[in-house]
């Protein structure tokens, strides 16, 4: 019970606290500074319409009176846009939306202001000032204006009218014109009145609509900070209607009009056509003749149209010059004092009723013939033609041209153009088209055809030329070559070739004859008529003496005139030679190993006639030869190698055997001979290598063998004068000398050899190796030390022989030694030193090579 009673008096002591702070707990406020504050309530706050989005323009401010933290807020009508926000705890408020006064020029909305417990909320107009953003705006678009052309300079023609949103200076309008619009007409910058421009006329002819571009323009006034002026424009389209200020006129002058004599009363003679000048608002016209007419001629008022009232035999003149006036008719059907005068010059003319005619000497003709020899010069005149051309009209209907129609530029006729008559003379042009070889005939037609008349009338006459030949050309040949062939031993009198030549003139002149001359020819004839070329009688061709001929033909005709042409004749090679040896009987030599040759020659010109094959027919002994049929070499069997295997197949001692070959071309037919080939088999000698076996093929051709030794001796030469002069210059370059020192004198070793020549031996089994010697002595080759030893001081010469012994003779042989001498300067004393040291050692191989080569001259001493 105590403790319920405790928790009751606790709580109501808690309520009586709530109840009593309560009572004494007061509500925020905001602070208001005015309209023209950026901080209070915002009541009558006011911002411009180009105010950027993101501005904090306003900051919400008020207070607490028990100094408790507050926070603020901002809330719009529900529909309408929120253009604000709020920070709660600084109050600062930022545009969130685009302004745009002249869509929404207020605000409204509430602002609140709590301390967590107590909120006041107030509501709040926000006014939207204006900024220059919007141009004028023209009213009641598009402008047509419709004026008469008589509109009195001055007068008020229309009223523009722009409106422009803006409020103060952004608001005004005034008006202007582009400067292309201002050459007829102004307006008024306050009222927008557009009105003709003093001292401007306006004319329908001219310029039937005109275009005028107006201008509205603004105050001016401030846009985001800066000062701008906006415009528009807008056209406006005047119309010019036309009044009757132009008289009528003529359109198509001057007028002119004939009469024919086939003309009767009545006939149209011209009409005449006029026009309102007036051409917007036409008046219609009214014609009358009003001079000229002699009474012949009368007019229709409404169409214009000029008949003839007489026949026109009774006409006086030839030429008459009408008068039509042209007025203008009123609306009350009256004639105006608006006209035109015109003057139709109307001519009595003949009537074009005759056309163009040719005559002969005997009246009217349309053939006209002539015979004459070709290749007339040119501009020849054709005398055996008489034309005369005539058209019996008068004026321009007997005016007509001539011309001639057919190969073209072959002749011209004169004169070209002819009024009334004329003679007509044709003259030669081109004189190479009139050739009797390319027709004997040749034909034209002359035209006669009038020139300004409707009718045109014409006349056709023949013209026939009758060509007589002359002889103008010359024969020519078929051909500038010919080409024969003919197979030798054909019998005298064989035909070779026919030749052609064309001679276009006729009669004697187109006979040609042939003859034939020319290096080559008198074994050949030629068919003075038919140009048949054949041998001579007693000719015998032979392709192995001359296989080729050429020489010329010649055309001529009866005048001598003459053409050219040559002629290949080629003998075609028969087979009519047999293949032929040396002898019928032929000796040889083989050495076994090596084929021994036969040949066989055949005379004939040409393969295959000439080309010999060879074959073995019998051999004694049988199978033991071998024959290449192209080359006619004969070898042994591969199996018989040594003499022995040649006793072993004959008892006889000099081994002689003997065979028949035959050789036979490959002519068709195919002759053929034979011989008889003895040969004696030997083995080789005992000689190796290369020259051995040349020695032993070139026994039966011994001149062979002595062009290869004059050869080898040459090269021996050679070599010689080339190490001479190899050394000869190494001295020269050395710089150094060499001077006697004194003799020694040496006996000859008796165990030495002498001096002999050995002929060196060449191998030819490899090409490259054709220029290597073997060594006869088969003494191998050993390397020359790299440098030569120093030659030893020369020793005193031997004692004298023994008693016993004959004396021998003794010769003085000279030795050199010496020093070198130095050119240079003192200066490089150690380059030197290397230079002399190479000195020393040439000098020295020099000493030695001396000294070998005057042992070898004494052979006794050195």
């Amino acid at each position: 019970m105590k403790k319920e009673k405790k928790k009751m008096c606790l709580f109501t002591f808690v309520l009586l606290l709530h109840f009593s702070l309560g009572l004494f707990d007061y509500a925020p406020y905001f602070y208001d500074n005015g309209p023209s504050s950026t901080n209070g309530n915002m009541a009558l706050f006011s911002i411009s319409e180009d105010t950027p989005v993101g501005t904090q323009l306003y900051t919400l401010n008020g207070t607490d009176p028990e100094g408790d933290s507050i926070r603020y807020g901002l809330m719009f009508e529900k529909g309408s846009k929120e253009y604000f926000s709020v920070e709660p705890k600084s109050g600062n408020v930022t545009l969130v939306l685009e302004l745009d006064r002249e869509k929404q020029d207020e605000i409204s909305l509430l602002v609140s202001i709590t301390d967590g417990r107590n909120k006041v909320v107030e509501t709040v107009r926000v006014f939207v000032t204006d900024a220059n953003d919007e141009p004028p705006e023209f009213q009641n678009l598009p402008f047509i204006v419709n004026i008469p052309e008589d509109a009195v300079e001055g007068s008020s023609i229309y009223r523009v009218q722009a409106l422009d949103k803006d409020m103060g200076s952004g608001g005004s309008v005034s008006y202007f014109l582009q400067p292309s619009s201002v050459a007829k007409f102004t307006i008024d910058s306050h009222n927008g009145i557009l009105r003709v421009k003093p001292g401007a006329a306006l004319d329908y002819e001219t310029t039937p609509t005109h275009f005028v571009t107006v201008v509205a323009k603004d105050g001016g006034g401030k846009y985001k900070g800066q000062y701008q002026v906006l415009t528009s424009t807008a056209t406006i389209t005047v119309n010019i209607l036309d009044a009757q200020d132009l008289p009528p006129s003529f359109v198509g002058t001057p007028y002119f009009g004939y009469i024919y004599e086939v003309s009767v009363p009545g006939s149209e003679i011209f009409t005449v056509y006029a026009r309102d000048g007036d051409q917007g608002n036409p008046n219609p016209i009214y014609y009358s003749i009003i001079d000229g007419s002699d009474g012949v001629f009368d007019i229709n008022g409404t169409s214009g149209c000029i008949t003839l009232t007489t026949h026109p035999s009774l006409l006086k003149n030839e030429l008459y010059e009408v008068k039509v006036k042209a007025s203008e008719v009123g609306s009350d059907n009256h004639l105006l004092n608006d006209y035109d005068i015109a003057v139709v010059t109307v001519r009595v003319v003949d009537l074009n009723n005759h056309p163009p005619t040719f005559y002969g000497e005997n009246g009217p003709q349309s053939k006209f013939e002539v015979t004459m020899y070709e290749h007339p010069p040119a501009g020849e005149i054709l005398r055996g033609f008489k034309i005369t051309v005539n058209d019996s009209d008068q004026g321009a209907n007997a005016k007509f041209k001539l011309r001639l129609v057919g190969p073209s530029r072959v002749l011209r006729v004169v004169p070209q153009t002819v009024l009334n008559e004329a003679q007509v003379t044709i003259i030669v042009e081109d004189t190479s088209v009139i050739d009797y070889e390319k027709g004997p005939t040749l034909s034209f037609k002359l035209l006669a055809v009038e020139i300004d008349t409707p009718e045109r009338f014409s006349a056709t006459a023949d013209i026939v030329i009758n060509l007589m030949d002359t002889n103008d050309n010359t024969p020519s040949f078929t051909s500038e070559y010919y080409i024969a062939r003919v197979a030798e031993n054909s019998p005298g009198g064989s035909s070779v070739a026919a030749v052609m030549a064309n001679d276009p003139d006729s009669g004697p002149w187109g006979e040609v004859k042939y003859t034939i001359y020319g290096s080559g020819s008198d074994l050949f004839s030629i068919h003075p008529s038919t140009g048949l070329i054949s041998t001579q009688p007693w000719t015998t061709l032979d392709a192995e003496v001359r296989s080729k001929f050429n020489f010329y033909v010649k055309a001529e005709d009866s005048e001598g005139k003459y053409s050219l042409a040559e002629v290949f004749v080629t003998v075609l090679d028969m087979n009519d030679h047999s293949p032929e040896f040396d002898d019928k009987l032929l000796e040889k030599t083989m050495v076994i190993g090596t084929p021994v040759k036969v040949e066989a020659v055949d005379e004939d010109a040409e393969s295959p006639n000439n080309v010999v094959e060879y074959s073995i027919m019998t051999a004694d002994p049988d199978n033991a030869f071998d024959i290449n049929a192209e080359t006619g070499e004969i070898q042994l069997k591969p199996y018989i190698k040594t003499m022995e295997i040649v006793h072993n197949i004959t008892m006889q001692k000099d081994c002689k055997w003997s065979l028949v070959v035959q050789a036979r071309d490959l002519g068709s037919p195919s002759f053929s001979t034979t011989a008889v080939v003895n040969i004696d088999i030997t083995e080789a000698t005992p000689l190796k290598g290369p020259m051995a076996a040349f020695l032993m093929k070139s026994r039966d051709n011994p001149m062979k063998a002595l062009g290869m030794l004059t050869f080898i001796i040459s090269m021996l030469v050679g070599a010689t004068v080339l190490v001479s002069t190899v050394m000869y210059m190494r001295n020269a370059k050395s710089q150094n000398r060499i001077t006697p020192a004194r003799r020694v004198i040496r006996r000859r070793p008796r165990d030495q050899q002498p001096w002999t020549f050995r002929m060196p031996v060449f191998r030819f089994g490899n090409p490259s190796e054709k220029f290597l010697m073997d060594d006869p002595e088969g003494i191998t080759k050993q390397e020359s030390p790299s440098r030569p030893t120093p030659p030893c001081a020369p020793c005193l010469p031997p004692p004298a022989p023994p008693a016993t012994r004959a004396p021998e003779k003794l010769r003085a042989v000279p030795t050199i030694s010496g020093t070198l001498a130095s050119r240079g300067s003192k200066k490089g004393k150690l380059s030197r030193r290397k230079e002399g040291n190479m000195s020393s050692a040439l000098v020295s191989e020099l000493k030695m090579r001396l000294e070998q080569k005057i042992n070898e001259n004494n052979q006794g001493y050195y």
